[in-house]
């Protein structure tokens, strides 16, 4: 069952862009939030010469480009790599 996206406003009626990083592209159906996430990934795994990424580092990377919590960058992260994460 696809999930319910809830898209916020603006006073204008615009689309703030924090709900346009949850909406899935049409193309991949990936969010910009999960595209940040593995496209970093990738970068740093070149720069340790293809080892093994800290998560801790990868968030402090992703944090670079998105404002994304450690809760909801977990629950991507698991969902990106197919691991089950217990919602807390």
């Amino acid at each position: 069952m696809p999930r319910k996206i809830r898209i916020e406003r603006g006073q204008r009626g615009e689309v703030s862009g924090a709900a346009l990083d949850r909406l899935p592209d049409a193309r991949d159906g990936l969010t910009r939030e999960q595209r940040v996430i593995l496209a970093t990934l990738h970068q740093v795994q070149r720069e340790r010469g293809d080892r093994n990424v800290p998560t801790v580092m990868l968030y402090g990377r992703v944090c670079e480009h998105i404002s994304i919590s450690e809760g909801r960058f977990q629950q991507l992260l698991s969902q990106l790599v197919g691991a089950w994460v217990p919602n807390r």
